[in-house]
């Protein structure tokens, strides 16, 4: 499709969308979220609704191959781990057989979401099954487009998590990451090290080998560890015990570290250093905001989207300087407020060519990187047009 054949479908899309969202808003952010789930876990097996999916997504494109990380992406925007991450379970055993015995779909959005919106993270996967948190556990800020949620890294663990994408690796997208956490409330650093490699063998066991991993070093939508994981010395310790994973099975694929948003000056130089002298070749910059959820303060909650900006952006100014400062080799992929294409830029002015978002598909849809390359293409350029006018 030719480029004003693009912009006109974005077009028609960005005026009738709004009106499918405030069908969508007459639900709470938890029902909307759970009928999502429920409709991905059908669409997945529907091969003529992935087709679908794919011509759309072909349709409407506008991104442009970037480098960043150690690889190139065929757009400049990723949706962040999240919404593929799976169904909870008690232990290990119940996850697997739900896998092998009882062929459920254990990961709903696994083949729909990156068949429509291209490059994603899977995840993020713990060593062991996590049920995640009861109740209610996400919630909307529509005033400043935000989310907020403390679903508590609801997964079904690494290991049945490679089985089920191993078993079908050949209809896995062909650009993906997996995304690896940290287990809450494990704070022995032995342990924390064995359960990251572990998770990491188990889906090059399975032949699941995407095109970076992530590992996640932030997670504050927990109850047993609401901080998340940000020391120095464990940092240094799991980044290179994953690298060196990697590199016993031969293998270039490189890592990323996603981290949290909220520290000190300091502590970002900190990191750009560690990461640098490990060999880490991204940092997603940032997770959620630690903030009380809008039902109990004594709970956190994290909070990504227009609230998240702010902090993002302060983040991604410390970690830019350190890294001009040392030269490291590292790139940034930002996450935090991309709602548009003017919040892309405020990224892109600092260096920044890869973001990763999820808010805006909740407020501006499933085609949301689509609209959002379009609008930074023409933000670019008008400001062109402009310098060229200024130096006329």
């Amino acid at each position: 499709m030719n480029k004003p054949r693009k912009r006109l479908v974005l077009l028609l899309y960005k005026i009738v969308y709004p009106f499918l969202n405030t069908i969508i808003f007459r639900f709470s952010g938890q029902q909307a979220h759970d009928k999502l789930i429920r409709f991905l876990r059908s669409l997945d097996r529907n091969p003529r609704a992935i087709s679908i999916a794919q011509a759309i997504r072909i349709r409407v494109s506008c991104g442009t191959p970037t480098r960043v990380g150690g690889i190139i992406l065929s757009q400049s925007l990723v949706l962040a781990a999240g919404l593929a991450k799976g169904d909870g379970f008690e232990d290990e055993a119940t996850a697997e057989h739900a896998v092998l015995d009882r062929k459920c779909n254990i990961i709903p959005g696994w083949r729909t979401v990156p068949a429509l919106i291209g490059p994603m993270e899977f995840g993020s996967f713990t060593r062991f099954p996590r049920m995640g948190n009861d109740g209610t556990v996400i919630w909307r800020r529509r005033s400043s487009r935000s989310l907020q949620n403390r679903v508590g890294l609801k997964n079904p663990g690494a290991r049945a998590a490679a089985m089920f994408l191993g078993m079908r690796k050949a209809q896995l997208p062909d650009e993906y990451g997996i995304n690896i956490a940290v287990s809450p409330g494990v704070h022995d650093l032995d342990q924390q090290e064995r359960e990251v490699v572990e998770s990491l063998e188990f889906f090059l066991d399975h032949d699941v080998l995407p095109s970076w991993f992530t590992l996640n070093l932030s997670c504050p939508n927990t109850n047993d560890d609401p901080l998340g994981h940000q020391l120095e010395a464990e940092t240094r310790r799991l980044c290179g015990a994953f690298i060196k994973g990697l590199k016993r099975r031969s293998l270039s694929i490189p890592l990323w570290v996603k981290i949290s948003p909220g520290l000190a000056a300091e502590q970002y130089h900190a990191l750009v250093r560690i990461f640098a002298d490990v060999g880490v070749k991204a940092i997603v910059a940032t997770n959620t905001l630690p903030e009380p959820s809008p039902e109990d303060p004594e709970q956190i909650a994290g909070l990504g989207g227009g609230g998240l900006f702010d902090a993002t952006l302060d983040a991604v100014k410390h970690l830019r300087a350190e890294i001009i400062r040392s030269n490291a080799a590292i790139d940034i992929v930002a996450c935090g407020g991309i709602l548009d294409g003017e919040s892309f830029q405020a990224y892109r002015e600092l260096g920044v060519n890869a973001a990763q978002y999820w808010s805006a598909l909740v407020y501006r849809g499933p085609l949301a990187a689509a609209l959002i390359e379009s609008e930074l293409a023409a933000h670019e350029f008008e400001y062109e047009a402009v310098h060229r006018e200024s130096l006329a």
